[in-house]
């Protein structure tokens, strides 16, 4: 295995609105290139590889730690040449998706008792009613925009109730968490920090004040479970409100986009939607094949926590490693005929949650929300087509999510 150096712009490319809108042709001539790419402007490693890069997810010599990227934005050079982006990261540090062992699993531990498989089986009447709340309101259906009615809502509030927040807060924290994703894009302007920086500070606050009222009148759900961890000394104030305000915003963004995606790739693939609504026990390999095909975000990060070597290449400790999701679900070393949509696929190891100790904690959650999510709506409705043209979110580069999907949706009876 050798490493290519890339001399164009990875960055001008990633953030052109051909990339955004369809990365995945460029992101098959990269992977033909090469499994591992280095760009020497950013000095920053890409992987599109799926072996390549579930070795590097899986190692324990791979972090999530940002303050060991060599130059990143924890460096001295950096506090002094870009304070703003210091003081942001430095705020959104202390939660578990960030740090490495053993802080990452004394966090991680106050919350997995919530995501074992029984515990996530017992949320599904919950979100089985949400979902009904939502085709409620659509009624005989007719043209809708998915996206507003159906896949953003859904999953917001579900997290919400995990942590009784009121419907109320809806908005806000939909405008929080809008400002707060792009810091997941790594190269970020000024202008984005501010505004992410002032929403995180707006929605920190919010969250000190619910752990204040739930000292008062304490309850049983995740929050209840997040203020003991933070009075028995498990937690750190700032660990505790960052790891709350990150649940929010992972726990409902991703599912945002594994149903709204999905649901995309679905229209586009008919013959497979009514594969599906002919056979419902294809639903849960469908949520598979769906984060396969069209994941919710297109880089994974890691940062070298010692040199790690790949086959004759090495990897210099402090460096940054990116994984390109959408080379990596479709590397045809790993999946027959990869750029098939097919619900049924039977081999299927999709990276779109990660891998090793980081791999997203709420996964079995956001399945079980895509799954009662295409239920329903097959349930209630005899007819589910496109309306017109979907458009992609151009506002980020990592996150990748529907801004617009126009449904129409028909009932026999």
């Amino acid at each position: 295995m050798s490493t290519t150096v890339n001399e164009t712009s990875w960055w001008d490319t990633i953030k052109d609105t051909s990339f955004l809108v369809n990365p995945y042709p460029q992101l098959k001539a990269w992977r033909e290139q090469g499994a591992i790419h280095h760009d020497r402007a950013s000095d920053i490693y890409f992987v599109l590889g799926h072996r390549e890069f579930t070795k590097i997810a899986r190692s324990p010599k791979m972090g999530r730690d940002t303050r060991l990227w060599r130059d990143g934005w924890a460096s001295p050079a950096n506090q002094t040449k870009n304070p703003l982006a210091y003081q942001l990261y430095s705020e959104i540090q202390p939660q578990m998706i960030n740090v490495n062992p053993p802080d990452h699993r004394r966090m991680r531990g106050v919350f997995e008792d919530a995501f074992k498989p029984a515990a996530v089986a017992a949320m599904a009447t919950m979100i089985e009613a949400e979902a009904t709340r939502l085709l409620d309101a659509l009624g005989d259906g007719g043209e809708v925009e998915f996206i507003e009615r159906y896949a953003a809502p859904l999953p917001l509030r579900v997290v919400c109730n995990l942590f009784e927040i009121p419907a109320e807060m809806d908005d806000s924290i939909r405008r929080w968490s809008d400002s707060l994703i792009r810091v997941l894009d790594i190269m970020t302007t000024h202008e984005q920090r501010q505004e992410a920086l002032e929403a995180l500070h707006e929605f920190k606050a919010y969250v000190s004040g619910l752990i204040v009222e739930r000292r008062k009148h304490p309850g049983n759900c995740m929050l209840d479970t997040l203020v003991a961890a933070f009075d028995d000394g498990t937690l750190s104030e700032d660990e505790a409100l960052m790891n709350l305000v990150s649940m929010q915003i992972a726990g409902h963004e991703t599912t945002v986009t594994l149903i709204g995606n999905g649901m995309l790739c679905l229209l586009r693939n008919p013959e497979q939607l009514a594969r599906m609504r002919a056979d419902r026990s294809l639903v849960p390999s469908a949520v598979e094949e769906c984060l396969r095909y069209e994941p919710g975000g297109n880089m994974i990060m890691r940062v070298a926590i010692e040199d790690f070597p790949m086959g004759d290449i090495v990897i210099p400790a402090g460096s940054m490693v990116l994984g390109f999701i959408g080379a990596v679900n479709r590397d045809p070393a790993s999946f027959d005929d990869p750029e098939r949509f097919d619900i049924a696929r039977a081999n299927n190891p999709q990276m779109t949650f990660g891998a090793g100790a980081h791999t997203c904690i709420g996964a079995g959650l956001a399945r079980l929300e895509g799954t009662v999510a295409f239920n329903a709506l097959l349930d209630r409705f005899d007819r589910i087509e496109l309306a017109g043209e979907s458009r992609w979110r151009l506002d980020r580069m990592n996150a990748r999510s529907l801004e617009y999907l126009p449904v129409r949706l028909g009932r026999s009876v």
